[in-house]
This record gives structure tokens, C-alpha cells and sequence, in this order.
């Protein structure tokens, strides 16, 4: 382990993170946005929407390289694949999944509508993928935005913070991030539902890091597996509502059993460099 940093060393590296992940995925994102106002022709395919997601990542790999050099690219990287973390928080890290199936089966046989579960390969701006969807969320949204949000940018706030706070002030940045896919993906009315579920997912995420020891992949898997049941044209409405409440609910209990110090029963995960 390397020397702590001072407070303002980090704090200077994490403006710097948050620089970078802006500025890469709002140069993709803002364009996006734009030519679906009608302001500008577009620029890029609408596909590209899933290449935003790379901004955190890359960011991340940056400013670790440039602040540790290769040992710290290495101990991210053994972070990444961290996938000794015990059975049970695999199955927390397919929990949606499993709640998304388990919920579809209970709409279809209590209502009129009729989830199916082809439906969840039907993503935004691509042909169906069918299986292949759940790959894309993981391997974009979950690898591309985890590695930066809970690989990079969390274990430094919890260096200086409590888990809560720390969550809170990443949940203000990792919003502030989305902005511009309220202009081309999302609907403006739908802010302070989402607000509500990201951060109460923020808090889910810090309770699985810090109770795998830092592992992003576990993040990831639950970050990609979210999106698969609740960004699809099967998780609009009632299927992606019922999900999200059920984790908004998974994160009063992990505060009220935890507490906001750690949010885990392992303390928190801290970069000691």
C-alpha cells in the first residue's frame, strides 16, 4: 500500500474524474441530444447511446493511471474481476433477475397484461437481442459506468466520509451525468421517481461493494441485470415500477440494519493510496 493522499489531493483527483466522465460521455450524449431536438442534424448513429456509458470508465482508467501509474491500473484490474466473493452475493448480484422473472409470473396470472419474457431482448436503438440484451447492459452501463462510479469515485468519498454521505454526494454526480439522455431517452416527468431510485440503487450498490471487499464486478452484474428487467419494452410500466420499489425498499432496510457509518457488516472499502 502506498501512502494516504492528502484531502486536497483527492479531492483534486476526483474533479478530475468527474471532468473527464462528463466530458467524454456528454460529447456523445449532448450531440444525441440535440439532433433529437431538432436543434442539429445528427451526428452520430442513435446507438451510440450505449458508447456514453464508456465516459466513467475511461475516466477512471485515466486518473488512475496518471495518479498511481500501472500498480494502480493493476489493483483496479484485480477488482474488476474479482468474482471470489461467496455464492450468496452472486445471487444478490442476479437478485434482479430472479425478482424481475419472479414478478412477471405474478402480473401475467393477476392481470390483463401480459409480460413476456421475449420482450426483455427488445432494447433501444438496436434490432432484438433476445439474450444477448443482458450482455449489453452488463458489459455497457454495468462495466462502463461501475468501474468509474463504484470503482473509482466511491472508495476515495469513503476515504474522507461515512458509506451514507459518501453515497449522497456520488448519487448528486452520477445524476448530474445522465442529464443529457433526458433530452433523448427519458421523459422529463419521470425525474423525481428516478431520483428517488437512484439513489436508493446508490445505496444497494455501496452495500454490495463494501460487503465484497471492493469487487466492481459483483456491482456490474447487478447494475447490467437491472437494466436488462427494467430498460426494455417489457420493464416499462408496472414490471420496472414493482421492481424498483422492491430495491428502494432493499435500501431502508440496509440503512436501518447497518447504519449510515458503513453500510455493511464489513466496514467500508477504502483506495489507500
Amino acid at each position: 500500500m502506498m501512502r494516504k493522499l492528502p484531502l486536497s489531493q483527492n479531492k483534486s483527483n476526483l474533479i478530475g474524474y468527474f471532468f473527464l466522465a462528463y466530458s467524454i460521455s456528454w460529447a456523445l450524449g449532448i450531440p444525441l441530444a440535440l439532433a433529437k431536438q431538432g436543434m442539429i442534424q445528427p451526428i452520430f448513429p442513435k446507438w451510440f447511446h450505449y458508447l456514453v456509458a464508456y465516459g466513467p470508465m475511461l475516466a477512471a482508467l485515466i486518473m488512475t493511471f496518471v495518479t498511481q501509474g500501472q500498480s494502480g491500473l493493476q489493483e483496479l484490474w484485480k477488482r474488476i474481476i474479482k468474482w471470489r466473493v461467496g455464492v450468496v452475493w452472486w445471487v444478490v448480484a442476479l437478485s434482479p433477475l430472479i425478482m424481475g422473472f419472479l414478478v412477471a409470473i405474478v402480473i401475467n396470472m393477476l392481470t390483463n397484461d401480459c409480460i413476456s419474457i421475449s420482450d426483455l431482448g427488445t432494447v433501444r436503438f438496436l434490432p432484438p437481442l433476445g439474450i444477448g440484451a443482458l450482455f449489453l447492459w452488463i458489459f455497457t452501463f454495468g462495466l462502463g459506468e461501475e468501474i468509474g462510479w463504484r470503482g473509482f469515485v466511491l472508495p476515495r468519498l469513503q476515504k474522507d466520509y461515512n458509506a451514507f454521505f459518501a453515497t449522497t454526494i456520488l448519487t448528486f454526480f452520477w445524476a448530474l451525468w445522465h442529464l443529457p439522455q433526458f433530452f433523448y431517452v427519458f421523459e422529463a416527468s419521470i425525474a423525481p421517481g428516478w431520483l428517488i431510485g437512484l439513489f436508493a440503487g446508490a445505496i444497494v450498490f455501496t452495500w454490495l461493494f463494501n460487503n465484497t471487499e471492493g469487487s466492481i464486478l459483483i456491482v456490474a452484474m447487478f447494475h447490467g441485470c437491472f437494466n436488462y428487467i427494467s430498460a426494455s419494452s417489457a420493464g416499462n410500466g408496472l414490471l420496472a415500477a414493482i421492481v424498483s420499489t422492491m430495491v428502494i425498499i432493499w435500501a431502508v432496510i440496509v440503512v436501518l440494519l447497518y447504519k449510515p457509518q458503513t453500510l455493511s457488516r464489513k466496514g467500508m472499502f477504502v483506495v489507500c493510496h
